[in-house]
């Protein structure tokens, strides 16, 4: 697999942890339960995700307490796998979902869970800017009734969800 800059859940090289003005990061999170592979089923595009499919995240702790992240996708336009490491940091306490995530040295961006159902199978992740939106889960696809909420979620925050792409998952 072709290491690259790949960064399936960031938000660019430069920039600190911020969360859109009008979204708030979920409350009594835990990190456990969020832990493992998670599936990216729409996103906003950007350049470090430009022309992937199957792509996912997955997320475990490192020694020192940090959030090891691998992501990885398939960019069929060259008929190659991607995969980047990085690792993320709470910005505040370990039970708000406001997240720090850096694939790139000390550059760090913002990776901040929004909206997040009961049993940690589904989350709505904003960037530290509308410029940034991804709906995340466990599995490929998601039902419609949650599609449908985390979309109204972003419109309340300002995201222009017409600009999702909905990534294809091999089955």
């Amino acid at each position: 697999m072709k290491k690259v800059g790949l960064a399936l859940l960031l938000f660019g090289l430069f920039g600190c942890a911020t969360i859109p003005k009008k979204a708030e990061a979920v409350k009594k999170f835990d990190a456990d339960k969020y832990l493992g592979k998670w599936y990216e089923v729409a996103r906003f595009d950007f350049r470090f995700e430009k022309n992937l499919n199957n792509t996912t995240a997955e997320y475990s702790k490192n020694d020192n307490g940090t959030i090891k992240v691998v992501n990885k996708g398939y960019n069929y336009v060259k008929n190659e796998w991607t995969s980047a490491e990085g690792k993320a940091k709470f910005v505040k306490d370990t039970q708000t979902a406001m997240l720090k995530v850096s694939f790139f040295g000390p550059f760090y961006s913002g990776y901040n869970v929004v909206e997040l159902d009961d049993d940690y199978k589904y989350a709505l992740v904003a960037g530290e800017s509308l410029k940034y939106l991804w709906i995340l889960s466990r599995t490929p696809i998601i039902p419609q009734e949650i599609k449908e909420k985390y979309i109204q979620k972003a419109k309340e925050i300002g995201y222009a969800t017409e600009n999702l792409i909905w990534v294809e998952h091999d089955r």
